[in-house]
């Protein structure tokens, strides 16, 4: 089956550029177009795609409030962010709305279709380094309290947790704890279902704001 997409920016110009690579490779079509935040909504409901490539900044509705609106569908579609701007701000806002990464519109086209691969996978689109500043940078101006839901995860959840704030995909944290891919996908899901959080990108988050993982510190 094809991964289904739809595309939201208010430049024709980027969307057409946009889909000119998405349908250039195999197993991939677009199956819609927005110009504004309230059409990408409106155009998403209608298509089902497996993934958004939002614009950040559009008419009407911003790309993050889309998002978040995308975001709170019983199945909802994955979401890509793109923007023009490698921002702090941005992409913390991003990441705490839930999206599944982050993604320049001047990235070359093998890095959209990898990027659309990765998140369809099931992977978070996170560069570990630019993760970590931009999540300790914000959420660690506080001491929070452990959230009690902390105390549900085994030591070995507690353990993967930290490698996904660490930006780790499941092989890189498999190759860390000597064990199978296939157990790994197990227990990130686990996390995620005990700490009630959609996808990776929020665990990181999560792992920060809670006090998991402190800015600074040693990860994992």
């Amino acid at each position: 089956m094809s991964i289904r997409i739809v595309i939201a920016d208010d430049q024709a110009m980027v969307r057409a550029g946009l889909k000119l690579v998405v349908e250039s490779e195999p197993g991939m079509e677009v199956v819609g177009e927005a110009a504004d935040g309230i059409e990408a909504v409106t155009v998403a409901r209608r298509t089902r795609p497996d993934i958004v490539l939002m614009d950040i900044s559009m008419p009407r509705m911003d790309g993050l409030t889309a998002a978040r609106q995308l975001l709170d569908w019983p199945d909802p579609p994955k979401v890509v962010m793109l923007t023009t701007f490698d921002t702090d701000e941005n992409l913390y806002a991003a990441l705490r709305a839930g999206t599944s990464g982050f993604l320049l519109k001047v990235s070359p086209p093998e890095q959209l279709v990898e990027a659309v691969r990765v998140v369809v996978g099931g992977d978070a689109l996170l560069d570990p380094a630019v993760t970590t500043r931009v999540i300790a940078s914000f959420a660690g101006r506080h001491d929070p309290a452990p959230p009690p839901q902390l105390a549900d995860l085994t030591p070995r959840e507690l353990e993967v947790l930290r490698f996904l704030a660490r930006g780790l995909t499941n092989a890189e944290i498999a190759g860390e704890l000597f064990v199978g891919e296939a157990t790994v996908k197990t227990h990130v899901a686990r996390v995620l279902m005990k700490l009630h959080l959609r996808d990776r990108a929020q665990a990181v988050v999560f792992a920060y704001e809670s006090g998991v993982v402190r800015p600074g510190a040693a990860v994992g």
